[in-house]
This record gives structure tokens, sequence and C-alpha cells, in this order.
């Protein structure tokens, strides 16, 4: 699944690297308690991006419900504000194929670069394409099938995958994966037949 969670009013959800680590313990200690593999994440400003397999079908919602709870305590705590933090509820799609896990695993870690943040993935600390596509240690992180699908082994595996990254995304997939999100239809769906139609 890809879920995207935003602040509300397009505000900020993130004011500090203090702030950003909290959010990945909580993300972590979630996902174990609520039985979800986190594969990517990207933490933005005003916005999150995550790629995860739910262990049932209640355990997505689970999870982003904690996680969401923890983190606004968290900010209030250290901030002293009050008030909405994330704007509803969050928004999320299935990735029907492996060809669209990998395609979102991609989506997920370009965004500083689509945002001119940074020219490469690698440059923006607050991502997982540090350790998918280099190795680096991450405890938060289960690589997906489709991921170690890439190599004979893990090695093998973070080469291809960033050799996947010597080009941009198509900008029809791009836009595949932010309507998926947007309408909470299968990502992929409507080439296999399946799924909703993608609103226009």
């Amino acid at each position: 699944m890809h879920v995207v969670q935003r602040g509300n009013n397009r505000g900020a959800c993130f004011f500090s690297d203090s702030d950003r680590l909290a959010y990945l313990r909580l993300l972590r200690e979630s996902a174990q308690e609520a039985d979800c593999r986190v594969h990517a994440y990207c933490l933005m400003t005003n916005h999150v991006h995550l790629l995860l397999t739910p262990g049932g079908p209640a355990a997505c919602a689970r999870l982003m419900k904690h996680l969401g709870q923890q983190y606004v305590q968290h900010v209030d705590r250290i901030h002293g504000r009050t008030g909405t933090l994330w704007e509803g509820r969050f928004r999320s799609s299935v990735a029907a194929s492996e060809h669209y896990a990998l395609a979102c695993h991609r989506y997920i870690e370009r965004n500083p670069v689509r945002a001119r943040l940074v020219q490469h993935p690698r440059d923006y600390a607050w991502s997982s394409y540090r350790c998918n596509a280099e190795g680096r240690e991450d405890s938060l992180l289960v690589p997906h099938p489709a991921y170690l699908a890439l190599g004979t082994d893990r090695e093998r595996a973070q080469r291809a995958y960033r050799e996947l990254f010597d080009e941009s995304l198509d900008s029809r997939l791009e836009e595949e994966i932010r309507s998926a999100s947007r309408n909470g239809c299968a990502l992929g769906a409507e080439r296999r037949g399946r799924g909703r139609p993608t609103k226009k």
C-alpha cells in the first residue's frame, strides 16, 4: 500500500529534525504493534509517504491511527501547540503488482527531487533511499519481495535498485500513482481491467 498523510491546510507536520526522528521511532513501534511491514518512506515538511504491507485488512488503519495520535501528542508537548495537525484521514492505494510496488518505491524516494530540494535522492536525509539503494542500516525497513527479486543477493539488489534511479519515472506513471492515492483505487487495476475508474 502507498500511504500519504498531509499536514492540515498544507501546513507543516514536522518542525525540526527531532520531530522527524520521533516520527520514525513511533512509526517503527506502531508498525510492529499493528503487524505492518514498512518498505519505503519519505518525510517532507508538510506530508509523509509510506510504502507498506499490512498483515491484515485493518492493519494499515490501526497503524496510521496509533501513529497519528502518538505523533500529535509529541508535537503538542514539545512545541506547545494545540489544534489539528493532520488533514483528515490518510489516503492510500494498493499496488496491484510488483511492477507498481517498485514504481511506488521510486515515486516515494524521488519526492525531494521533484520538490527541487535536492538533485539526487541520496542527498535527502529523511527517506529510505540510503537504506534501499546503498545498504545503510535502518531497523524500520523490511525489504519488499519485488525489491529482493532485483538481485540474487542483497548487494546485487541494491545495485539494480540504484540503476532504476538513473532515469526519472514516466510522467504518466507518476500521475497514475497520484490519482490512485487521491481516489483510493488500486494502482494498476485499470490496466488489469479491475477496480474503479480513475476520475479525471
